[in-house]
């Protein structure tokens, strides 16, 4: 991590096995650790089953979680309250991208202003003095000798590299963020969980942001409405807008000879537009609200790997700069783009030059 022992590090704890870790790690480096959890869950009920998520009834036992490690392994441990801020800045939002025909990721925005953001300030404001903040995110940061900008790099396990939903962290983040799993694979978290005798060696994994569905969210907000092909003719229908992104082909339940996808949301009429698979082909789209890492701004078209997905190995592509935060991606070869309001997020090998939403 390149940083002196005993540094003053509060910790995001979640309860499970990688921030569990992470805090055993910097406990056995020599550093002076404190763990803090947020809490987030206003009550509100999620319907569906599905893997455990970080919104959901299930908050309560991830907080007990946390504080029996914290408590093994001999630090001070702080709940903050942060379900206001969370429902404005994450749950709000999801709503209205998704109600306006448009892919949000929650997980980059909650990172950003609750995790990295609210937390850290809230932390700071109950009187709790510390150099950095660390979590256990597999993503590695280093400062450019160079410039003197701190760089964003993809995490050591290429498998479980979360430096996607990272890109939007601004330099003053940056600056104070400590990720001790970064230079670890997966395998080996697990075994040091074992080694530090933490008790969570099986635990399962966890999924982002919502426990199972996160349609009961848009209660009272979803309107059935027509899923028509290109020419405007009704196919059948769909509950709720909601439901769908551009590329889905499974869920739609219509009978057709050959395979339809989401070619594109219209909220003005409610409707969801299939075609066929070729119409999701593009050569280029416009990236907004752009948050650059590697570069205070970028002056002249670079060739990059552009990554629409957390799991997406990137496509090759050269982002140009069209001013005013924007930019413009060109693939080499036609591909099937992000959606509106998805993160498109831009890597130079292992850097992160920085990342913004598909528009």
């Amino acid at each position: 991590m390149g940083n002196k022992p005993k540094e003053k590090v509060i910790v995001g704890m979640s309860g499970g096995v990688d921030s569990s870790v992470a805090a055993a790690l910097l406990v056995n480096q020599g550093h002076r650790v404190t763990g803090v959890t947020m809490r987030i869950w206003s009550g509100q009920q999620v319907s569906g089953k599905g893997k455990h998520g970080c919104y959901g009834p299930g908050e309560e036992q991830d907080i007990e979680d946390a504080r029996r490690v914290a408590r093994d392994l001999g630090i001070p441990f702080h709940v903050i309250d942060l379900v206001q801020e969370y429902r404005e800045d994450v749950l709000d939002y999801f709503c209205s991208e998704y109600l306006a025909g448009r892919t949000p990721n929650p997980c980059v925005r909650c990172n950003r202003r609750i995790k990295f953001g609210a937390l850290v300030e809230r932390a700071a404001k109950t009187g709790l003095e510390f150099d950095f903040f660390a979590t256990g995110h597999y993503a590695r940061s280093e400062t450019d000798s160079a410039t003197g900008r701190v760089l964003l790099k993809k995490g050591k396990d290429g498998k479980k590299d979360q430096s996607y939903f990272l890109y939007d962290l601004s330099q003053q983040q940056l600056s104070r963020v400590l990720f001790p799993l970064g230079d670890y694979y997966k395998e080996q978290v697990r075994s040091m969980a074992s080694d530090f005798g933490l008790g969570m060696e099986g635990r399962q994994e966890s999924q982002n942001f919502v426990c199972g569905s996160y349609t009961s969210l848009f209660s009272g907000k979803l309107t059935p409405g027509p899923i028509i092909d290109e020419t405007g003719r009704v196919l059948g229908e769909h509950e709720g807008i909601v439901n769908y992104t551009i590329g889905q082909r499974k869920g739609l339940r219509i009978g057709t000879r050959e395979p339809l996808y989401v070619v594109s949301i219209k909220p003005e009429t409610n409707a969801v537009v299939v075609g066929a698979k070729e119409r999701l082909y593009i050569k280029c789209q416009d990236v907004g609200v752009i948050n650059w890492i590697s570069v205070k701004t970028l002056e002249r078209p670079m060739e990059v790997k552009a990554r629409i997905r957390s799991s997406h190995q990137g496509y090759d592509a050269v982002v140009s700069p069209l001013g005013n935060g924007s930019a413009n991606v060109a693939y080499t070869q036609p591909q099937i783009g992000a959606a509106k309001g998805q993160a498109i997020v831009f890597y130079c090998g292992e850097t992160v030059l920085g990342g913004g939403t598909a528009t």
